[in-house]
């Protein structure tokens, strides 16, 4: 395979047919490297060598009735994680200070659930109202399921983008989780569109998904026009239903990031959740088809030091891009 003609079939704004994209997925280890340097053709077509940081604050943990089998917070899990309700306004203004001494240029205020109360949603609302008065970040929001009345309240109230992710193919998603669906997704996601909210979401790869249905995620959210992909890798954690889950290959995890540079050769492409144990020593060149990390520690996984991602960001002559979406 030509992987740079790769690069230029995306570029010139065509689509990479199944075939093509299992070929990058199931490519030679040896062909990484080229793999790569195709993917970064794409990646500073558009983004330069400029990184976005995003941090994750958990705004409310360990209460969730879903039954997500890679979710430490869900109500099949077992993992002893921290419960709390919502955070209040002051813990949550000082998370937006934290992400903006580490460079952060989004703030991401995530809430396990099927969705937000009303009032879990004002408080919410409120913090956001400050922030956005205060500090020049922007913000991301992750509540779950929103009603039509909900994403307008949140835009309203300057939430810049919202956190939904498809998470896995649709043909494996009753194998994940059982208490919503797909399609509800896919519809919350689109509701954040109507409403003026830049819309993001992403996968978690390592979840017993087939490479063709790798390929077919990253069709979707093409298909769906998302602004940011998160590209989580699952950690697979002791008291969850996947807990016995290998991990993806560090090389393998290299490649699905390429493969959704060249499907999605626009947009945000986010190197998330479970990279430190999935990529591993290789996550330098994670970069070379994303353009964007989250920094600082997730939802109930540890993360690198915030230092470590900068290290690595200036070794590789790349810089951050403050205050950016």
């Amino acid at each position: 395979m030509d992987w740079q003609s790769l690069a230029e079939k995306a570029l010139s704004g065509g689509r990479l047919t199944l075939e093509e994209g299992l070929a990058v997925l199931e490519a030679d280890n040896d062909e990484v490297l080229l793999i790569m340097n195709a993917a970064f053709t794409v990646r500073k077509h558009f983004y330069g060598k400029k990184v976005k940081l995003n941090m994750i604050i958990n705004a409310k943990s360990g209460l969730c009735p879903e039954d997500c089998g890679y979710c430490s917070q869900s109500i099949v899990s077992t993992a002893p994680v921290k419960k709390y309700t919502l955070l209040d306004k002051e813990t949550l203004l000082d998370g937006a200070r934290e992400a903006m001494a580490r460079k952060a240029g989004t703030y991401c205020i995530v809430a396990a659930g099927k969705g937000p109360t009303d009032k879990e949603l004002n408080q919410v609302v409120d913090a956001v109202k400050e922030i956005r008065e205060t500090m020049p970040l922007k913000i991301c929001a992750c509540l779950g399921i929103l009603k039509d009345d909900q994403a307008k309240r949140l835009a309203e109230a300057g939430v810049h983008r919202y956190n939904h992710n498809l998470n896995t193919s649709k043909a494996n998603y009753s194998s994940i989780t059982t208490t919503h669906t797909y399609d509800q997704r896919v519809e919350t996601v689109e509701k954040v569109k109507t409403h003026g909210m830049s819309p993001c979401s992403g996968v978690i790869i390592g979840m017993g998904e087939t490479d063709q249905e790798i390929v077919e995620m990253a069709y979707a959210l093409r298909e769906l026009d998302t602004d940011s992909i998160p590209i989580n890798f699952l950690n697979a954690i002791p008291g969850t239903p996947l807990e016995h889950a290998g991990r993806t290959p560090s090389m393998k995890g290299l490649k699905v990031l390429a493969l959704f540079r060249f499907i999605c050769p626009s947009k945000e492409i986010r190197v998330a959740g479970g990279r430190e144990v999935n990529l591993r020593t290789l996550q330098p060149l994670s970069l070379f088809a994303a353009n964007s990390l989250f920094v600082g520690d997730y939802l109930t996984t540890v993360g690198q030091e915030v230092s470590s991602d900068h290290q690595i960001i200036e070794d590789l002559g790349f810089e951050i891009e403050l205050n950016a979406l």
